[in-house]
């Protein structure tokens, strides 16, 4: 929210403390993605329902989106609601930008791009003037040294996260993917309009799964990150609606 509108806000409230608090409170939900990693759409919407008034975002990625979860990803999207669709596009230029185009008209608030200049490019063009936030996908967050080297490139995660947050920037992206522990060194390359969308969130103690570069959601938004993506951690929890509160309290002391 611009300076201009808290100052506002603080002028029309006698108690100051409440609506900062108010604002602070909105302002996390805003920043939370809860990744609806469920392998059917009646799952998906019992997990909405049961968050519901405190998660207006949520992440459909490829497990969902395969099994019904692009016509419910409209359907949110057309009641308001926030939607991140992780589809990681990569392909010919021509491809991902008439991808790009389609999705657009979805009413999608936004979309993952693998972080090739040329493909990055090809996806921004196709989305101008549209208000569909354009992420790069730095490096998967499953992903240590070993694997990247694996993978046939010659740089260290951090340093090829790095890289292709600056082609991210030349391109003209919204924002760049990246691990919570990378996300304070991105920001410096990115400054500070582009979103820094941080997966593999874990709240201290957690199970960390398959992810190798896990940070708390403390440390994640101390770090510099705009938005942050939690998936198991709230929907395969027994309390849904309390282990999001907990993450956004915790998001909240940082």
């Amino acid at each position: 929210m611009p300076h201009a509108d808290r100052n506002l806000a603080h002028d029309v409230h006698p108690d100051r403390d409440v609506t900062a608090a108010t604002m602070q409170a909105q302002s996390m939900q805003e920043r939370l993605i809860v990744g609806l990693d469920v392998p059917t759409v009646k799952e998906a919407e019992q997990a909405v329902r049961e968050l519901d008034g405190i998660v207006s975002f949520y992440k459909i990625g490829y497990q969902l989106a395969f099994a019904g979860g692009l016509d419910f990803a409209r359907e949110l999207a057309s009641g308001g609601t926030k939607v991140f669709l992780d589809m990681k596009l990569l392909d010919i230029d021509h491809t991902v930008a008439k991808g790009v185009e389609n999705i657009v008209k979805m009413g999608m608030t936004m979309l993952t791009i693998h972080a090739y200049p040329k493909a990055m490019q090809a996806a921004v063009e196709a989305a101008r003037d549209s208000e569909l936030c354009l992420l790069a996908v730095s490096v998967l967050t499953s992903m240590d040294e070993q694997d990247v080297i694996d993978a046939g490139y010659e740089y260290d995660p951090h340093t090829l996260v790095l890289r292709r947050s600056e082609q991210a920037l030349h391109a003209g992206m919204g924002g760049i993917v990246c691990s919570a522990a990378e996300a304070e060194a991105v920001r410096r390359i990115v400054g500070p309009d582009m979103a820094v969308v941080t997966p593999g969130i874990r709240p201290a103690g957690s199970d960390h799964g398959d992810q190798k570069r896990v940070v708390t959601p403390a440390q994640a938004i101390r770090n510099g990150a705009s938005h942050l993506v939690v998936g198991r951690p709230i929907v395969a929890a027994s309390d849904r609606r309390a282990a999001a509160e907990a993450i956004l309290d915790e998001m909240r002391s940082a």
